[in-house]
């Protein structure tokens, strides 16, 4: 059978010469074996990676099942199996039996977790895509649309801004933004909390990833939408500066320091007035 390069041979395993690999003479020189050249991390991630895709494509797979697709030994398949079990990307199960058990233990089967599922391509954004279109044009259209999307967006936030409240609220109030940058890395968002350029005015929120950020550019009621709770649990008119749904490399949000205003244009800027609405540049760049 054809293997796989990072496994040509089992550990320990040598070759056998004819007659003339009998024992060397007293004079002879010792000539060390070969070495197998060591394995990258990239190959054997790229492996591991397959293991995962065979899983998917075929369902819970046992070792002996995966070596034979793969065209490994089933000692390489346990390995990258036990570092998959241990990143949470798979996990053994009991192998169904049908009909008649034979003596002895069923051998394990290798499932993919929700996660491990998560790390191929999904049709998620894209049905997102499709439920709001479909929301809008269920609704009318036009300015009746846009309405009914952001009324969902509202509504789809409103749990999590309940959890996000809970957290805001126990922190002291220099430190609420902070509480919530910590409640959204909790939900995926990767968030920080640091001054603006001008401490003074006020600090910025950060979102490093944006888990909705391609159904955004379509929709910017979803960023509009997180703007307005994020203004409603810190007590203030926060302004979004930028978004990653239209294609700055960080969602920013601006706080403004109590007494410092409603709302800067820009951080490090001096305040000046503003329309009422914070949320009113929430998912498009400011100008």
């Amino acid at each position: 059978m054809k293997y796989a390069s990072e496994d040509q041979r089992e550990p320990g395993v040598g070759t056998t010469a004819g007659p003339a690999a009998s024992a060397p003479g007293p004079d002879a020189r010792a000539t060390p074996a070969p070495q197998a050249a060591p394995v990258s991390h990239d190959e054997q991630q790229g492996t591991r990676n397959r293991v995962a895709r065979s899983i998917l494509d075929h369902g819970p797979s046992t070792a002996a099942e995966l070596a034979l697709r793969l065209e490994l030994t089933q000692a390489a398949v346990r390995r990258h199996l036990d570092a998959l079990v241990a990143e949470g990307v798979v996990e053994p199960r009991e192998q169904r039996v049908y009909g008649s058990r034979g003596r002895g233990r069923p051998a394990k089967a290798f499932a993919l977790t929700d996660c491990g599922r998560d790390a191929f391509d999904q049709a998620y954004d894209q049905l997102a895509s499709d439920a709001l279109r479909w929301i809008a044009q269920s609704a009318g259209g036009g300015e009746q649309g846009e309405a009914a999307v952001a009324a969902f967006a509202r509504a789809r936030l409103a749990a999590q801004a309940e959890v996000y409240r809970e957290a805001v609220d126990s922190a002291d109030p220099e430190a609420r933004t902070q509480a919530l940058a910590r409640a959204l890395t909790a939900d995926g968002y990767a968030a920080t909390a640091r001054s603006a350029p001008n401490p003074q005015l006020g600090e910025q929120l950060c979102q490093h990833h944006c888990p909705v950020a391609h159904v955004a550019e379509q929709y910017p009621q979803l960023c509009e939408a997180e703007t307005e709770v994020f203004s409603r649990l810190l007590g203030t008119h926060v302004q979004r500066l930028a978004t990653i749904a239209h294609g700055d490399g960080v969602c920013t949000t601006f706080v403004p320091k109590a007494g410092v205003g409603k709302a800067a244009h820009r951080a490090g800027e001096r305040p000046h007035q503003t329309t009422t609405s914070s949320a009113s540049t929430a998912g498009r760049n400011p100008a």
